[in-house]
């Protein structure tokens, strides 16, 4: 495994998995069944209010090459095709969703000691064409992704970010949507051994002059039981309870209530992820 700045996406993900990550408003069911020649086999259904959205999703790993199709609600095929270390530090990713025949994508990803690359282009007669580079160490970087459409000659997409690292603070900066968003987030680790964490996201946006600040922890109680806790400018106050109540299996309950609304009803969502 390479150790160095990773992707562009990397960039600001721990606060954005503190802060974002497992809460949930819906009703979600996931199982997860393995057959006898290895294929995992995922079918998860979500009550959005009055309507239930359902996949199944295969999947298939053959030495370096992973292959996933996931079925949906609207009868559509999602293949992806994952090619692991077809040579060394490179990833291939070939995608597309039937029966959308402009849908397809290939990705080549690169990562290196101190630089991660990504670039995807899409299988059309004018394609939209992506590219995301970091450069750097396991300590600062400085990351820039960009989408240029080839129908109309312009970037739809022009972001960078930078991010600084040590043993126990991640500090990140971004400016996206053209330069018109700017993000600010921070990670600190209080203890690693409760895997106790605060963290914080501000953003700006420069068009409409709005900030929104939002703000989280997380702690274990147990090895198998953790719970995170957020509230932003706007008032809402979010928290969840995570266990783990055999191997693998997760059970997850969390609570949004609105306080500048409080006579409205909290919203409750429940999410269980069952493996054998």
């Amino acid at each position: 495994m390479v150790k160095g700045p990773g992707l562009y996406p990397e960039i600001g993900k721990k606060a954005r998995d503190l802060l974002y990550r497992d809460y949930q408003g819906d009703h979600k069911f996931t199982l997860t069944t393995y057959a006898s020649n290895g294929v995992a086999i995922t079918s998860s259904g979500t009550k959005k209010g009055g309507l239930l959205l359902a996949d199944i999703n295969t999947q298939l790993k053959n030495n370096n090459i992973t292959t996933d199709i996931k079925v949906d609600t609207n009868s559509k095929v999602h293949t992806t095709i994952t090619v692991d270390e077809p040579a060394p530090g490179v990833k291939a990713i070939f995608c597309f969703i039937a029966p959308d025949q402009n849908s397809g994508k290939v990705e080549l990803q690169y990562l290196h000691e101190y630089a991660g690359i990504s670039t995807s282009l899409g299988l059309t007669a004018k394609p939209i064409v992506n590219f995301s580079g970091v450069a750097g160490n396991n300590q600062a970087a400085f990351g820039t992704d960009i989408s240029f459409d080839t129908a109309t000659g312009t970037f739809t997409r022009c972001n960078a970010g930078v991010s600084f690292t040590s043993s126990d603070l991640i500090a990140s900066l971004t400016m996206n949507d053209k330069g018109e968003l700017f993000t600010a987030s921070y990670f600190h680790t209080v203890n690693s051994l409760t895997n106790t964490a605060v963290g914080a996201e501000l953003t700006h946006s420069f068009p409409s002059n709005e900030n929104s600040l939002t703000i989280g922890t997380q702690h274990s109680l147990d090895p198998l039981t953790a719970v995170k806790a957020r509230v932003n400018n706007y008032g809402k106050v979010s928290a969840l309870i995570q266990h783990q109540w055999r191997p693998k299996s997760i059970v997850t309950i969390s609570g949004e209530v609105d306080t500048r609304a409080i006579e409205k009803s909290a919203k409750i969502g429940l999410a269980v992820a069952l493996k054998p």
